[in-house]
């Protein structure tokens, strides 16, 4: 997966734009043209980081809308284990900022994976 991290293209200026009012540190803005373009493909390969064990090989999958406001939902299935699926929905610009976090965490540590804070939130901790 990580090859094709590398090699996104930064999305259409018009759809970065659309989600520059959402996100106001450098980071994110930076990030938000290369994380737009993958929030359109709808899905991504990763390996959830286990401290002090093997990583555990995950694939996400979710809705893509134009919108900021409108919900997506997101799939995550771990180990290619049916049993081991967890769904979320939540509004774009929020999706989206998960997966900014995914891109600087890839770029620190070459290893596709979400933030600790998108885990709480997908295992429900944050209720």
């Amino acid at each position: 997966m990580s090859t094709s991290l590398e090699q996104l293209q930064p999305a259409p200026n018009a759809k970065v734009g659309i989600y520059l009012p959402y996100y106001k540190s450098n980071n994110q803005r930076t990030a938000l043209p290369l994380v737009i373009s993958l929030y359109d493909k709808g899905s991504l390969e990763g390996e959830r980081k286990i401290e002090g064990g093997n990583n555990i090989p995950f694939v996400a999958t979710w809705s893509v809308s134009t919108l900021p406001a409108d919900m997506t939902r997101c799939r995550l299935q771990f180990d290619g284990n049916a049993d081991l699926s967890y769904e979320i929905t939540m509004a774009n610009f929020e999706f989206i900022n998960y997966l900014i976090e995914l891109l600087i965490i890839f770029k620190r540590s070459r290893v596709v994976d979400f933030s600790r804070r998108f885990y709480t939130k997908l295992l429900r901790y944050d209720d």
